[in-house]
């Protein structure tokens, strides 16, 4: 064959080539296509949001109706602001109303009587969601919503030295933190108050950092007023005062020359008291403080409740009296002396400065010999030069290094996680290898070792260069334990191919659908089902509707059968309702199912909204489409926590890991 038929057969195998991969990369949408996208979305949300809202007015519980008001006047504020503003103040309305009626005990729901009553939760989610919008509002609301004062007596020193924060307390720092990233003037001014009450909020660390972006001269002030008042006040006997010292201690001092930088960041962002709050000489001075007050702890007596040395030991074994804290809230006390409630505080704030030893070193070095002293003569070790102590001080990302050094001091308890965290690690920073010796060396454990050994076999079939073969897949999982297992390295390993081979990708969600494709048995099932319409949703959204469309089915069989029993085996429901968040499994899985069908509605609005519609129970419907409003107009709900695992430290403090 001659040259130039050669050439032209490789140029059109080229052309080929290019056609094939342009149609597995669809061009990415023009800025104007996504803002007529955005502007669709925007107009279905509000849409279907007066229908929610109609369809609200017959809910027959007043807090489905109250939280279904609140959530509404959220995500209508940008919208129509009066007509936000005037759900508001209904839902206030209606809370205030709540508490001018007792409610049953029996009636608390779930959580049984510790769980928070419904009134409470309702005022915290009305209060903290108008401060996101409004700062005089949510205070105005947080005081037309508050309950009547309990006409029993109370011993405030004694409730404070064992409850130091109180419902109402919490809910008011909350909302100063809040209002300190919308309002920081006016959050300012609200903890100079409270300072000058002798009072000491937790937030006033957010409030100062916050306001430094706006007012640095007044962010200055507040500082130095803080730290004054913490020097003045007896922070052994007053807990709230010790907690906001170790907490304005704990991130460390602030460099010079950062506060430039804070000027520029989003207004509205997340307040930031977890980052360093006091400049270099103040936080010396407070530091130096502390301390001071820290050496005065001693060990605990032998009959202490929590045995004898623990330096985090309460009052006298002997229980006392009974006393109301808020309406409907009670809690036994212990009975301490001032000098019992000094000491517990001490030992608690040596225990603070156990964890700042590293900031000791460092800022007052010529006392860092008499923390150390004091440590060894309460039983309590110097952690901050050991790899546990590196951890717990590490400010940024964990290093499969830095994992391994700790395991290797850890309590054995919790060596095998620390160990399996290594190998996962060494597998993300791109070392297969050094993950299978780390495995090989330190997880005895079969289930964990199997776990980690199954992830790294996925990993390096993700990387192969002749690609993966789903019969080699088919083999690994027969070799895992559960369904669980299976779905979770069939979902990693899709994400893991899915830039280079978008065909296996769905042939392995395919597979983990397969897995699901049976009617739940248990509400782990239907979080299986989830998990995998949630990893279709990117891939191919109509398989997602698949999957979720017969489990709304099922749902609704569950839901009848609850409604049915209610008041005989269960009481899932309250007078014919649903509650809207119970807290029990069934509420929580509507929630869940509402969250996908909110993913999917951005890119079949359509066909979600009628999903939304096949749930039967009309609370149910509501809280669906509700998802959908709020996942369009991408309100997001508030995250809580997140992955780690916890352990004991030898001082009995709980340490959560999150790497």
């Amino acid at each position: 064959m001659k040259r130039p038929a050669l050439l032209l057969i490789f140029l059109l195998f080229a052309c080929g080539v290019i056609a094939i991969a342009q149609e597995q990369q669809p061009a990415k949408p023009t800025a104007e296509e996504l803002d007529k996208q955005k502007e669709e979305w925007t107009k279905n949300a509000y849409r279907l949001l007066d229908q929610v809202i109609d369809e609200s007015q017959s809910l027959r519980l007043p807090e489905n109706r109250i939280r279904m008001q609140i959530y509404a006047a959220d995500v209508l504020w940008d919208h129509d602001q009066g007509r936000a503003r005037t759900m508001f103040m209904a839902a206030g309305d209606a809370v205030a109303e709540m508490n001018r009626t007792p409610e049953p005990q029996a009636r608390r729901g779930p959580g049984g009587p510790n769980q928070m009553p419904r009134p409470a939760q309702l005022r915290q989610e009305l209060v903290l969601s108008a401060a996101r919008h409004d700062a005089p509002l949510a205070y105005q609301l947080l005081a037309t919503t508050k309950p009547q004062a309990s006409t029993q007596p109370t011993d405030t020193r004694q409730v404070r030295a064992m409850v130091p924060f109180s419902t109402e307390d919490m809910l008011e720092q909350n909302l100063l933190s809040a209002v300190a990233a919308l309002d920081p003037k006016l959050a300012g001014q609200n903890a100079d108050q409270l300072l000058e009450k002798g009072q000491f909020p937790m937030s006033v660390g957010d409030v100062i950092n916050q306001l430094r972006r706006q007012d640095q001269e007044a962010a200055t002030k507040l500082a130095d007023k803080t730290v004054k008042r913490l020097q003045s006040a007896n922070i052994l006997s007053n807990i709230e005062a010790s907690s906001l010292a170790i907490g304005l201690l704990n991130p460390g001092p602030r460099i010079a020359g950062t506060a430039d930088t804070t000027k520029e960041a989003d207004a509205k962002s997340a307040p930031s008291a977890r980052g360093p709050v006091l400049d270099q000489s103040l936080y010396v001075d407070l530091l130096g403080s502390v301390i001071d007050s820290a050496l005065k702890a001693t060990p605990a007596a032998q009959q202490n409740a929590r045995g004898g040395n623990n330096p985090r030991g309460g009052g006298p074994a002997a229980m006392g009296r009974t006393v109301q804290v808020m309406r409907d809230t009670t809690v036994t006390i212990n009975e301490p002396s001032e000098a019992q409630i000094e000491q517990s505080n001490a030992r608690r704030m040596l225990s603070g400065v156990q964890r700042l030893l590293p900031q000791i070193d460092q800022n007052l070095p010529g006392r860092a010999q008499a923390v150390r002293q004091k440590l060894t003569e309460m039983g309590m070790s110097d952690t901050s030069r050991s790899p546990m102590g590196q951890l717990l001080n590490s400010r940024g990302d964990l290093s499969a290094d830095l994992l391994m050094q700790t395991a290797a001091s850890a309590p054995a308890q919790i060596q095998p996680r620390l160990y399996q965290q290594a190998a996962l690690k060494a597998l993300d920073e791109g070392d297969p290898s050094r993950a299978r010796q780390i495995v090989s060396d330190h997880l005895t454990d079969a289930r964990l070792r199997d776990s980690v050994m199954q992830r790294i076999d996925f990993r390096e079939m993700a990387t192969k260069a002749d690609g993966i073969r789903i019969d080699e897949v088919r083999q690994s999982l027969a070799r895992l334990q559960s369904d669980n297992e299976r779905i979770d390295l069939l979902i990693q390993l899709a994400n893991d191919v899915a830039p280079n081979n978008p065909k296996v990708q769905r042939l392995l969600l395919e597979e983990a659908r397969q897995i699901t494709n049976k009617r739940a048995t248990s509400y782990d099932n239907f979080e299986q089902q989830l998990r995998v319409a949630h990893a279709f949703a990117s891939v191919d959204a109509s398989r997602s509707f698949d999957i979720l469309d017969p489990a709304i089915s099922h749902l609704n069989e569950l839901l009848s059968a609850a409604s049915t029993l209610s008041g005989f085996e269960i009481n899932v429901f309250r007078d014919g309702e649903l509650p809207m968040q119970a807290g029990g499994g069934l509420s929580s899985m509507v929630n869940r199912f509402g969250q996908e069908i909110a993913v999917l509605a951005k890119t079949d609005f359509e066909r979600s909204e009628t999903l939304a519609g096949r749930f039967q129970f009309p609370e149910s419907r509501i809280m669906a489409r509700m998802a959908i409003v709020q996942g369009l107009l991408d309100v997001k709900p508030r995250q809580q926590g997140g992955p780690g695992f916890t352990f004991r430290m030898g001082d009995n403090s709980m340490i959560t890991v999150r790497p």
